[in-house]
């Protein structure tokens, strides 16, 4: 059985969590989706819409901690599915409903339901990928986010030519309740389910006498899951900043056009679709080099050098692009003029969307790449915990870039938050460079035995 049992079974629940997260992601979009129809039907103001919104991003933040928490005590393939089919059947409810209290009640009880989607993800990759190839699938499973996120719009718009929007929600929530049905039946906990030998390391050898799995104190004073968290703290709230204010720096302190800032987005959303993948792909190829040891990660230097690529991109984005042109050819001008001439479009504009997009690729591989080592360097009872509180720490993040980021702009300037964000960052880098061998093996280290 072998081979063609594993790959026949890596197939099916691969498939599953990726049609089933992207199904998750599409329903907690939907509301943004079909927001500009519901606001045909029923007057709903700027605090309104910020409400309905708001309660959703509050209970995911919790949610998805706890289920973090969650997906290591039970069964992973039953917290995916029931996470699904109550995001889908909150769709549904929500098609029916016509008043913002009860708009923001169900958008809310939809983020505690979108919280049971990814931890479970993290925790099923682990128990059926090599640790070699772990880091190419969970960057592969997260481009599900990136599909519905790009055709569900377009989607939706065509929808809405033949119907309306609370049929549209209707359709999408059925969808999704069905398909958890099929989540339960194919996606399995771990090759032992279906009677095959299970590929992690602890299984093949534990130590002799006594317990090896880690309490759950050993964990916590673990230093590198506290290092980790901090890392994602600073550069998911650096990459939030990037995405959620990028474009008003560039038009209110740069002199760019809307246009231009809209261009700018989306060419640092393609470089994060392009680094997440890569980040995958290029870190698996170290850890089949260099093994999984207990201190150092072979991931790291591909971190620290996306880290690196970061600060520089911010560097360049703040200080080379002005409002006007210097009377003097900057040296990014010069080599971007053949390549402006060709396309027709001017350097500056060219430089502007190769910022983005370096950036995009140098922010969206590290995200990957701090789940994944998350993941993989916890004990195995508690792979779902370590997973959820860095996330909860990039959540952290995310809040330190809202009103605190636009706070420091609103007393200064654009440019004064941006430089900022710019030293914090440098200093992750530096002290993630200074501690790349601390040890990396979370909990307990089952000692040799004679």
């Amino acid at each position: 059985m072998g081979a063609t049992g594993y790959g026949y079974y890596r197939a099916a629940v691969f498939s599953c969590m990726f049609i089933g997260y992207a199904l998750y992601f599409f329903n907690r979009k939907t509301f943004s989706f079909v927001m500009p129809s519901v606001m045909e039907e029923i007057e709903l103001d700027k605090d309104d819409l910020g409400l309905i919104t708001s309660s959703q991003t509050m209970a995911y933040a919790i949610s998805k901690f706890i289920s973090g928490v969650l997906s290591d005590q039970i069964s992973a393939r039953w917290l995916f599915s029931i996470g699904l089919f109550l995001v889908g059947g909150i769709n549904v409810a929500f098609s029916w409903s016509s008043t913002v209290p009860m708009f923001s009640l169900l958008w809310f009880f939809n983020g505690l339901g979108q919280g049971c989607g990814w931890p479970p993800c993290g925790k099923v990759l682990r128990k059926w990928f090599e640790p070699s190839q772990f880091g190419t699938w969970w960057s592969i499973l997260s481009c599900s986010m990136n599909l519905a996120g790009s055709l569900g719009p377009i989607l939706v718009t065509v929808l809405l030519q033949y119907y309306d929007w609370r049929t549209i929600l209707t359709m999408s929530g059925i969808l999704c309740a069905s398909f958890s049905f099929v989540c339960v039946v194919l996606i399995k906990n771990e090759p032992k389910d279906v009677g095959l030998p299970s590929i992690e390391p602890a299984a093949k050898k534990g130590a002799k006498g006594g317990n090896s799995e880690s309490t759950l104190r050993e964990f916590l004073l673990s230093p590198f899951l506290w290092l980790l968290s901090l890392g994602y703290l600073v550069v998911f709230g650096v990459k939030t900043a990037a995405t959620d204010w990028g474009q008003l720096f560039l038009m209110q302190e740069k002199g760019q056009t809307v246009l231009m800032g809209s261009t700018y987005m989306s060419a640092l959303e393609v470089g994060g679709f392009v680094g997440s993948l890569a980040a995958g792909f290029l870190s698996d190829r170290a850890v089949a080099r260099q093994g999984l040891g207990t201190h150092g990660n072979p991931r790291h230097g591909l971190l620290i050098f996306m880290m690196a690529g970061m600060c520089v991109s911010m560097y360049l984005f703040r200080v080379t692009i002005t409002p006007e042109m210097p009377t003097e050819a900057p040296l990014w001008v010069q080599v971007l003029h053949p390549v402006s001439v060709l396309v027709g479009v001017s350097e500056k504009q060219i430089w502007i969307l190769f910022l983005g997009a370096v950036f995009g690729f140098s922010s969206y591989g590290p995200i990957a790449l701090f789940g994944v080592i998350a993941s993989e360097s916890a004990p195995s009872n508690f792979c779902g915990t370590s997973h959820a509180v860095v996330a909860l720490m990039a959540n952290v993040g995310a809040f330190m870039a809202g009103l605190p980021f636009s706070t420091i702009a609103k007393q200064h300037s654009w440019d004064t938050a941006f430089w900022v964000a710019e030293v914090i960052m440098v200093v992750a880098t530096v002290a993630f460079f200074l501690a790349r061998n601390i040890r990396t093996k979370m909990g307990r280290i089952a000692e040799k035995t004679d």
